[in-house]
């Protein structure tokens, strides 16, 4: 099943780090007129559960609901998306998404840019392990990770990147979560991050905070290896990670 985010919604939702509820259908019938809830603790999400036989249901809670933009929810698997500008679909991701990524990786201006073959690459031998973020079938997000060799438990996030124009919506939040609740088995996640990448920097931060994990930091590469242009990467590792 596939959760879809309503961003309206999300970006006038209140602040209250783990709540656990959703909003009735009167209340949402409520907001829709008056733009208000009558709850003043409650984060509001809007999900559409996609099941087998074609139906919908809304009414399960949602556990682990973030704070701020920086909400987000498990998604299952990429089955039914609806067409609709406000919300996004966040999927596994096909080879033929390597060239969006390739291209959204290029224009953050951050990114360790590869080539078009390595995304393409990546997508298909990787895609249990990456997600994508779509509105109205684009690609304005994706996250390339692997689980490691040596930690089949640790999942190692390569590359994190939202459009601009998706940006503040809490995307990129969504797309771990999401990420790290359909591998199974996982214990641990790990990122590197340069020190002046504070958007990174939060995200991570944030996502160990909503697990109630630990997250402990090392310089994992230098400018003896990267060189004296490149930042050093920073080794975040995330961990035990609580479901």
């Amino acid at each position: 099943m596939t959760l879809l985010l309503n961003h309206d919604l999300l970006s006038t939702a209140l602040r209250n780090r783990r709540s656990g509820y959703l909003l009735c259908a009167r209340e949402l019938r409520e907001w829709r007129r008056n733009r208000s809830v009558s709850r003043p603790n409650m984060i509001v999400i809007v999900v559409t559960f996609y099941c087998g036989d074609g139906s919908t249901s809304s009414s399960a809670p949602i556990s682990g609901l973030l704070t701020s933009t920086d909400m987000a929810a498990p998604v299952e698997s990429p089955t039914g998306v609806i067409r609709n500008p406000a919300q996004v679909c966040i999927d596994s991701p096909a080879p033929a998404d390597g060239v969006p990524c390739w291209r959204l990786a290029e224009s953050t201006g951050v990114l360790d840019v590869n080539s078009r073959y390595a995304y393409l690459l990546w997508f298909r031998d990787f895609a249990e392990t990456s997600v994508v973020a779509r509105i109205d079938g684009t690609v304005v997000g994706f996250i390339s990770g692997y689980l490691r060799p040596e930690e089949s438990k640790t999942l190692m996030v390569w590359q994190v990147a939202v459009a601009g124009e998706a940006r503040g919506r809490g995307v990129a939040a969504a797309m771990l979560d999401a990420l790290c609740d359909r591998v199974p088995g996982v214990e641990h996640l790990e990122a590197t991050v340069t020190p002046g990448n504070t958007g990174s920097i939060t995200l991570f931060t944030r996502f160990a905070e909503r697990h109630s994990a630990a997250l402990g930091r090392r310089e994992l590469f230098g400018p003896d290896l990267l060189g004296d242009c490149h930042e050093p990467e920073i080794l975040f590792r995330i961990g035990p990670i609580k479901r």
